[in-house]
């Protein structure tokens, strides 16, 4: 029990109450611990990982309404042959339909109409709209045997960040920041950046929880940065108020907050604490992370024409690489616009040039500087697209609908294995025949590259201990370097 505990309040406890905030009392310092390292000894890592880890942070880079594998990275030349004929129900079998092509008479094979080629030594085909990406083959590894059962946008992103498809679960950062701890006090843990897509829709919606912190401590949520204006709201002093002035408020209320938390032994107040002193902090940090005018030309260069307008794409990339660089754990790009049910061939190509160069620029940047080896970088989407059109084919136009049979993504650094090509579909793009890897392993296999083994970092919540992965999920290990 915290010996700032009152004998007069201890004395009124009852035996559920004593163990009730007794045990809230152990998370008040076990969080104490992350947030104010060097407080009673505590180390930053409040989980501490279970064996070696091989990455110390991670940027996912997250394309938002489902890439089309066939028209990226899984090259099914035999469809040409096929195009405009009808999917035999035998592959489709009784996998979901979407609202959006169940009503559908027929289901037109549809090829791609991008040219493949073959590159690197590993001769991971890639489609023509990558060409940047096809120059650093040899560092990725490319799982092209994902699956997931949720076919609509929001249940698949939530599935795919937090492990179950309803809203409520702490995300894959939040977890993350939870598990390890923060390695620099002036900036967040978590950050998640948006940019919004040359081929974006209307109706593409992000929600915070998606960076939510669930039920594990607040402290833990991902911090949202702003394109425009200060990155964090309220990050600038309003008029008239100075930097000592804004330091005497903040010590006044947290002596209110610290009164408090001696009569409540809640949690939530020593974070809301914390958070006030990291907000102080980043009136500085953020401001010098943002401020790119000290890179050099050939830097910016390297990310494209993009990388210095702020919100890009590009600018994100390069802003994940500064903060990465700093020691914050776990930086999230959110791409929109990949949701391409009509006119994919002229949106995917604008989407592809959004990320492209950034990506590959991403990837060498990391690797020159000596940060690849311990970060994790991970691209995908989360779903694939259908081999047949949605709507009417025609000569050259087209859409995919929303596919969870199969999908791609790429991993790089962090433990994986460089120059890898993981997982087979079958000749229609449609199921995966070989090695097949679920949400929940690609999660379990992130977790151990960051020295975690996924059935044993859990929080208890409700009489049940909870973990990223639920009940599932095996570690990939031949993506394992």
């Amino acid at each position: 029990m915290p010996a700032a505990c009152p004998a007069d309040h201890l004395a009124r406890l009852t035996r559920r109450q004593f163990f009730g905030q007794a045990s809230a009392g152990i998370g008040t310092l076990a969080l104490a611990s992350l947030l104010r390292p060097g407080l009673a000894g505590a180390t930053s890592f409040p989980n501490a990982p279970h064996f070696a880890p091989r990455a110390k942070r991670m940027i996912y880079l997250f394309m938002h309404g489902g890439p089309s594998q066939l028209d990226l990275f899984d090259h099914k030349p035999g469809l040409r042959t096929l195009h405009g004929q009808d999917l035999p129900e035998s592959i489709r079998q009784t996998q979901r339909l979407t609202g959006m092509t169940s009503g559908q008479k027929a289901f037109p094979v549809t090829a791609s109409l991008f040219d493949f080629k073959r590159h690197g030594q590993s001769g991971a085909w890639i489609s023509e709209l990558l060409p940047h990406t096809a120059g650093i083959v040899d560092d990725l590894c490319f799982v092209r045997s994902m699956y997931t059962e949720a076919i609509n946008h929001d249940p698949a992103v939530t599935f795919l960040q937090t492990g179950h498809q309803q809203p409520g679960r702490p995300s894959l950062g939040s977890w993350m920041s939870y598990g390890l701890g923060s390695e620099n006090k002036n900036l967040p843990t978590f950050v998640v950046l948006i940019s919004r897509g040359s081929a974006a829709r209307p109706a593409d919606p992000l929600y915070a929880r998606l960076w939510g912190s669930g039920f594990l401590p607040s402290s833990h949520q991902g911090v949202s940065f702003r394109s425009s204006g200060d990155p964090v709201l309220y990050l600038s002093n309003p008029p008239g108020l100075d930097a000592d002035g804004r330091r005497q408020q903040l010590d006044a209320i947290n002596a209110l907050n610290q009164r408090r938390a001696t009569s409540q032994i809640d949690p939530e107040i020593e974070t809301r604490i914390a958070q006030f002193e990291m907000a102080f902090r980043m009136q500085s940090s953020v401001p010098d992370l943002t401020d790119v005018r000290g890179e050099t030309a050939a830097s910016l260069d390297a990310y494209g024409p993009q990388a210095r307008v702020p919100g890009s794409f590009a600018a994100n990339c390069l802003l994940a690489r500064r903060m990465v660089e700093r020691g914050v754990r776990f930086v999230q790009l959110y791409h929109k616009g990949w949701d391409q049910h009509y006119n994919l061939p002229s949106d995917l190509r604008l989407q592809s040039q959004d990320v492209d160069q950034p990506c590959a620029a991403l990837i060498r940047d990391l690797k020159q500087r000596g940060l690849l080896d311990e970060t994790l970088v991970v691209w995908g989407g989360e779903f694939g697209r259908t081999t047949y059109s949605q709507g009417k084919l025609e000569a050259a136009n087209y859409g995919r609908d929303h596919h969870g049979g199969c999908f791609t993504l790429w991993m790089a650094g962090g433990g994986i294995k460089p120059g890898t090509i993981y997982g087979e579909t079958d000749e229609f793009c449609y199921n995966v025949v070989k090695d097949p890897v679920h949400v929940h392993d690609l999660n379990a296999t992130i977790l151990d590259r960051f020295g975690f083994d996924h059935t044993r970092l859990t929080y208890r919540h409700q009489g049940r201990d909870f973990r990223l992965t639920d009940v599932h999920g095996k570690v990939v290990r031949g993506i394992l370097a």
